[in-house]
């Protein structure tokens, strides 16, 4: 739908436009994100932030990426929690866009782009992730990308003032 969203691994100069970008949308995100110490919104806590994604990178638990468009930061999608022994090659999606270019395609744009990743570059067999429940753009993105739900994980984690449900996804990379 989006010819021109990319995505491409983090880098430390990435840390501007991030910050900008999460700074503006710091209400909109709050239902859907844990809170973050003060200097999440600034370039300086982004950059170590950042730096930390790379060590994770570089230690092949972790596949750091932004989503762009038009060659502008946009947003992130990451593989987390990277496995990679032969008996298990999973990896678990997350991401987020900019209030300001949500609603264009991007979103699923980008998923497809990492799925493509996980499978070509990552060797990886599994694709997990995990939605608030409320989150009904979020599960549209993953079901039109062959995620099916597998189930509820109670109280799993601490979102605007109270322990939240998540939803569980799963897709298996060679269907």
């Amino acid at each position: 739908m989006h010819n021109s969203t990319r995505i491409r691994l983090i880098e430390p100069t990435d840390a501007a436009s991030i910050a900008a970008h999460r700074v503006r949308d710091l209400e909109a995100f709050r239902p859907w994100e844990p809170a973050q110490p003060a200097d999440f919104f600034t370039p300086e806590g982004q950059e170590e932030r950042i730096e930390k994604l790379l060590a994770g990178y570089r230690a092949g638990t972790v596949w750091p990426g932004v989503v762009l468009a038009d060659g502008q930061v946009i947003g992130q999608i990451t593989v987390g929690g990277i496995l990679s022994q032969p008996h298990l090659r999973r990896g678990s999606v997350g991401y987020w866009i900019a209030s300001v270019a949500q609603n264009q395609g991007h979103a699923g744009h980008a998923l497809g782009l990492v799925l493509q990743l996980m499978t070509d570059e990552l060797g990886l067999h599994r694709a997990e992730a995990s939605t608030n429940l409320q989150n009904l753009p979020s599960q549209r993105v993953l079901r039109r990308h062959g995620f099916s739900p597998y189930g509820v994980a109670h109280s799993s984690i601490f979102l605007d003032g109270s322990w939240q449900d998540g939803l569980l996804w799963e897709r298996i990379l060679s269907d």
